[in-house]
């Protein structure tokens, strides 16, 4: 059989090419063969709202995981919504790979988002409040409230919250407010008492104010509802009729034209002063709501039927996250801090340099199980402060807002080291902070650039250029999370520190092709998005497939937070039609159809949600028996593969790629919790076992692993 999979490469979206799929000795794929994206994403986020269901979770945690999910919901009509809304708009709107017309897209999206909504609320209502309140975690309303509750919330009013609050009327001369996204905002009628006629207002409730305002030790009442109980304050001698929460979801997404923006800083900025004002794409609005109010806002906003969310209140519960903050440990996962790697431990105790480490051999991070602070950016710290450093190039996507790392570059700076940057200001809702980070940068006297026209960066990289006696010495990280101490805490992820000369050489020239002019489009252990990544993967593919049909070991485990690329996903169907065992690892989105008799039987695909955010992607190949294991910044999508430079590394040490391959195997253990993947794009959930027993806790099981190790390397 020959199976010329790099051609199916060239397809990246849009109506599947028979013409380049078919094989004369494989069937023919089938049309319905993908499932759909935006529907797949809300699956994902039921599997989230499924944790806050779960009984046998910490009960605060159960609370942030309802936030999360209505956090998650927010940036997806922000974004994917607001997108399919304006291609529809636009007549640009082409038929999905799923099959399905964009309005019928849009149909399933308000059908699904509905009933996880319901639940959402439901859960939150019967569950996780009753739960809260057992425990002396009280969220009441106004009207649950005594008089001596309430007595120092109308000092506080007065004091923190009236002097910011601004009253907005709607008559002939003023017209109906703009509306900010994601607002919260109370609808209010008020009355006349000498004309007796009626009028609107909208008031804004505070952002920067607590959501949950403390009533009492441990018992909140929403910020609505105390502004409410005070409208009579901002109406002096008016008679307040009716009051109302609604909240408006915009499109928020961004359109630079690069080609045609001659300064890319200021186009950005200009665009996001644009954002604030993006089209209406959901309204969120109290279920007791007056109909006649409820139609003025829906008329005034110029939002349709479908695209209205009545529910309880209250609104926006997001704001759990403030709740779930509050000390209570025992209502908590337990406490866990990151250890140092074992291979860094000398470098924590201050008896040798990152570097003297690296030169034993390369360094396999696991985050947060090892520590970041005592890795990543200790190696961009070390690098800052050694004389010997001669150069710095770093990539930044996103990164904290009191970032270590920034700090430590601008140091390098100014201590007359060559320091480059690679700032990707167009990095999602963190535009406005990474612009902030380049002008400090560049007044530091870093060299900053913003990559490539057309291309988002996305690849994790740092390179830093060492003078060692007569010879340069060139030493390189390369990661699938950002440089981000404090999502390195809650987000797993892999980094490779290493001073391989390969690696570097690689580095270097990915550095130079996005800083200047070089058009090297060859590496050695790196795939390279948008150039060899997409045929690269589908090369090794079909090399198991070969392998396979020679009787020699052959597999391929993918973990990834998004599987969507059509070419990758056909050649992952051809390699299970062909006997090629498929293990898929999917946090998020997965738009290939596991266990598909003829299509894919030998296809199982597994999700894992927890205490951590699973971010790492790996891409495992069983190459007779010599397994070829990369790490690195790529999900399987258009954008990814297209529209953003990413990279891939190989790994060399067989003990580091065993160690991911033995983390597979823990993943896809019949022992571990986990949802498994259905051919309808359905998710079922396998927690227990046959006698109702807690599964293994994968992540808390390598927590388990990682402390134990710790505690053997320090003891010898």
């Amino acid at each position: 059989m020959s199976v010329d999979l790099t051609r199916e490469a060239a397809r990246t979206q849009g109506e599947p090419d028979e013409a380049t799929l078919d094989t004369p000795s494989l069937p023919p794929l089938p049309a319905d063969r993908f499932l759909e994206r935006e529907v797949s994403w809300l699956r994902f986020n039921q599997r989230v709202l499924e944790l806050a269901e779960d009984p046998d979770l910490p009960l605060l945690e159960r609370a942030r995981f309802l936030a999360i999910f209505a956090s998650n919901l927010d940036e997806f009509f922000m974004v994917r919504v607001a997108g399919l809304k304006r291609r529809i708009a636009t007549g640009l709107a082409v038929r999905a790979a799923s099959g399905m017309h964009p309005r019928e897209v849009l149909e399933a999206i308000s059908t699904t988002a509905h009933d996880l909504v319901e639940r959402h609320t439901s859960c939150f209502r019967d569950q996780v409040l009753p739960t809260l309140a057992k425990e002396g975690i009280e969220i009441v309303r106004w009207s649950d409230l005594d008089d001596e509750e309430r007595e120092p919330l109308h000092s506080m009013f007065r004091e923190r919250v009236f002097p910011v609050l601004t009253p907005l009327a709607v008559d002939p001369a003023h017209p109906f407010p703009y509306i900010s996204g994601l607002s919260l905002n109370l609808a209010v009628v008020v009355r006349n008492p000498n004309t007796r006629q009626e009028h609107f207002a909208r008031v804004k409730v505070p952002p920067l104010l607590p959501r949950f305002t403390q009533a009492a030790a441990q018992r909140f009442v929403p910020l609505e509802d105390l502004i409410a109980a005070h409208l009579p304050q901002l109406f002096p001698g008016m008679e307040v009729l009716q009051h109302h929460t609604f909240r408006v979801t915009r499109n928020e997404d961004l359109e630079v034209e690069e080609d045609e923006a001659e300064n890319l800083l200021q186009a950005l900025e200009r665009e996001l002063m644009r954002r604030r004002f993006g089209p209406p794409v959901r309204l969120e609005v109290e279920e007791s709501i007056d109909p006649h109010v409820l139609d003025l806002i829906v008329r005034e906003l110029g939002v349709s039927a479908e695209d209205v969310y009545s529910l309880p209140g209250p609104l926006d519960l997001t704001g759990l996250h403030g709740i779930a903050d509050l000390d209570r440990p025992a209502l908590k996962y337990p406490s866990f801090v990151p250890g140092t790697h074992r291979d860094l431990l000398e470098v924590e105790a201050l008896e040798a340099s990152v570097f003297s480490a690296l030169r034993r051999g390369d360094v396999l991070l696991h985050h947060p199980y090892d520590s970041f602070a005592t890795s990543v950016q200790a190696f961009i710290e070390h690098a800052a402060a050694d004389p010997l450093v001669l150069a710095i190039k770093q990539t930044l996507y996103r990164t904290s807002g009191d970032s270590p790392i920034v700090d430590a570059l601008i140091d390098a700076a100014e201590a007359g080291k060559q320091v480059l940057v690679l700032v990707e200001i167009k990095a999602r809702f963190d535009e406005q902070a990474n612009i902030k980070w380049a002008r400090k940068l560049e007044q530091a006297g870093v060299h900053v650039v913003y990559g490539l026209v057309g291309l988002k960066t996305h690849c994790k990289l740092s390179l830093v250029v060492r003078q060692e006696g007569d010879r340069i010495r060139r030493y390189t990280h390369i990661g699938t999370g950002n440089y981000n101490p404090k999502t390195a805490r809650i987000y797993e992820d892999l980094g490779l520190l290493t001073a391989d000369r390969t690696v570097a050489e690689d580095v270097t020239n990915l550095f130079n092709s996005l800083s200047g002019y070089s058009l090297n489009t060859r590496y050695d252990r790196l795939l390279v998005a948008p150039e060899s990544m997409r045929s690269g993967l589908i090369d090794r593919i079909a090399r198991e497939i070969r392998s396979h049909e020679a009787g020699r070991p052959a597999y391929l485990r993918f973990k990834l937070n998004s599987l969507v690329d059509e070419a990758v996903i056909d050649a992952l169907y051809r390699a299970s039609q062909a006997g090629v065992p498929v293990d898929l690892w999917i946090r998020g989105i997965c738009a290939l159809r596991p266990g598909v008799p003829g299509l894919s039987e030998t296809v199982r695909v597994r999700s894992i949600l927890g205490r951590f955010l699973e971010h790492a992607r790996v891409f495992v190949f069983g190459n007779e028996g010599r397994p070829e294991v990369l790490i690195g910044s790529a999900d399987i999508m258009h954008r990814n593969l297209d529209r953003r430079v990413e990279a891939l590394v190989s790994l060399s040490r067989p003990d580091q790629c065993k160690e991911l391959i033995d983390t597979f195997d823990l993943a896809f253990d019949d022992g571990t919790s986990s949802w498994h993947g259905q051919p309808d794009g359905t998710w079922v959930r396998h927690c227990r076992d046959a006698e109702g027993k807690p599964l293994r806790d994968l992540q808390m099981h390598l927590i388990n692993v990682k402390q134990r190790r710790a505690r053997i390397a320090r003891a010898s």
